[in-house]
């Protein structure tokens, strides 16, 4: 493994970086300790050397890459620097004199770098240097680097403000390649401000995919400019009877790029044949039960089914998921069918069959609650485990990935204990410490890693109706789950988490979460 002095030697001789050969003032740092810093999600590895890298007025960043996403990663840091601690740190080098510090993204091919998301930082006195094969790496590394940063600055060593990141190196590779969050916005609807601040949080904990539960039987969230009435009239109901609301697709485009700025991969949900009360109100061609409909504001969930052997339902679909897929450049599409208890089972079985040569067609993978794997599906479709472990075993049986949310551990729509305001409990109780203390690997016995496509953690709105509500079920509980889901099993213990997890809250208090200050944590 290189020494921390031989890659700065090496970056300083192989990168046109003029602001490198400037003398360096001699500053006494103070003995730090790099694994005293509570990261999360926890590194792979870190090494610590003991000294700092004073992050100043005097510091630049700059990339080797002529990449415009290294850049704008770079641009990305500069302005979370600003945000954290009021420092501007420049990109543009016009005063090479008045720099003496560097940090430093380097575009690499390292073989302890695994995945399109590792990073490698280098932390000495004088530089801070970032090594990557991607972007994205970078930008995970981004993240570390931020919760590195203290919010008070040491004044005490020179002249101006100076905030002390400790020395020493970090290794980081994901353990699972999904990590996942899903916000159902259609038992109540949430707007694309209040979806942008769930993803700045999520991005922050190295979570890389929101699954958005865009469909239900209250309300339609998503305009499909084919079947304008989904919005007009599938829009305007709630769970509780309120007004409801869409996303134009304008809207929605805003939110992909949001979270593609971020390295987070939408996947759009449309969930079928069941739960599609909302779209047979607004055309009631589509409907198989049989009745009457009406809007729908309760949580009873089962009675509502598509009409499986009708050619205008499949035109439908197939307008939906064409108009939703070209707007969503993720490889993934979701179609729900979970809990389709009024269609015949050889109607259900017909239907995913058929919805998922539609979405293959369109240049997507399905994706369904474990229930699609009764159906004759390829193995490129990914079954999400939510309750029945045979039909993950199943999944397995015909060679495709699972998504692990199982419903006892990962739903972040569970109370926390009797007392919580908000949440359900048909799964029972989910404190903080059950939500962290499990392993996807051993859930269940027959699905190993090499099955399982990643974790993620759904918050159904049944109970929530805003962004307050929102972050009291999924703080802190989500960010145990991005530690399991980045993070090598080995590196992972309740007793380091959750002291760690206290720390977190300087951040938590900055970007004003409302998370839930459970007992079992010890708050600053």
């Amino acid at each position: 493994m290189n020494s921390i002095f031989i890659n700065t030697i090496l970056i300083i001789f192989g990168s046109v970086i003029f602001f490198s050969c400037q003398p360096k003032e001699k500053i006494a740092y103070p003995e730090t300790h790099l694994k005293a810093i509570s990261i999360i999600p926890i590194p792979e590895y870190v090494k610590e050397t003991n000294s700092a890298f004073g992050l100043d007025q005097l510091t630049a960043i700059s990339t080797s890459s002529d990449n415009d996403e290294y850049k704008r990663v770079a641009q990305y840091l500069s302005d979370q620097i600003s945000d954290k601690v009021g420092l501007q740190v420049p990109l543009e080098i016009s005063s090479p004199k008045n720099v003496r510090r560097y940090i430093h993204l380097e575009e690499v091919k390292e073989e302890q770098l695994k995945s399109y998301e590792s990073y490698r930082i280098a932390i000495g006195e004088d530089s801070l240097i970032v090594y990557s094969n991607s972007a994205e790496g970078a930008f995970r590394a981004v993240q570390t680097i931020e919760q590195l940063i203290p919010t008070i600055s040491n004044d005490t060593l020179t002249d101006h403000s100076m905030w002390l990141i400790p020395s020493g190196e970090i290794i980081d590779n994901p353990f699972f390649e999904h990590r996942g969050a899903m916000l159902d916005v259609a038992r109540h609807f949430f707007n694309v401000e209040e979806v942008k601040k769930y993803i700045d949080v999520l991005t922050y904990y190295k979570i890389n995919t929101l699954h958005l539960h865009l469909t239900d039987d209250q309300g339609w969230r998503i305009e499909i400019k084919s079947w304008p009435k989904l919005t007009e009239i599938g829009g305007a109901t709630e769970v509780g009877g309120g007004k409801g609301g869409f996303f134009t697709q304008n809207d929605y485009k805003e939110i992909v790029r949001y979270a593609g700025e971020r390295y987070i991969t939408i996947i759009p949900e449309v969930d079928m044949p069941g739960h599609t009360n909302a779209a047979s109100l607004s055309y009631p061609i589509l409907n198989g039960n049989g009745k009457v409909l009406k809007p729908y504001t309760g949580m009873r969930v089962g009675f509502s089914t598509f009409d499986a052997r009708k050619d205008t339902v499949y035109a439908f679909i197939e307008d939906v998921i064409k108009e939703i897929s070209a707007m969503t450049p993720g490889p993934y599409f979701h179609i729900g069918g979970d809990e389709s208890h009024v269609t015949k089972k050889s109607d259900y079985i017909h239907f995913v069959t058929k919805v998922e040569k539609i979405v293959n067609k369109n240049g997507k993978q399905m994706i369904g609650w474990d229930e699609i794997t009764q159906s004759k599906i390829g193995s490129s479709s990914v079954a999400q485990h939510w309750q029945n472990p045979d039909n993950a075993l199943a999944a397995v049986d015909n060679e495709q990935k699972v998504i692990m949310s199982p419903g006892k551990k990962a739903y972040l729509d569970m109370k926390y204990d009797e007392n919580s305001k908000f949440g359900l409990n048909w799964a029972g109780y989910i404190p903080v410490d059950t939500a962290y203390i499990w392993n996807p690997e051993t859930y269940i016995d027959g699905v190993s890693k090499s099955n399982i496509l990643g974790i993620e953690a759904p918050l159904w709105s049944e109970t929530i109706s805003n962004s307050a509500e929102l972050e009291y079920l999924a703080f802190p509980r989500v960010i145990g789950y991005a530690e399991i889901g980045w993070s090598m099993p080995q590196n992972r213990n309740w007793e380091n988490y959750k002291k760690r997890l206290a720390d977190q809250t300087p951040y938590l208090e900055r970007k004003n979460i409302n998370y839930y200050k459970t007992k079992l944590i010890d708050w600053k």
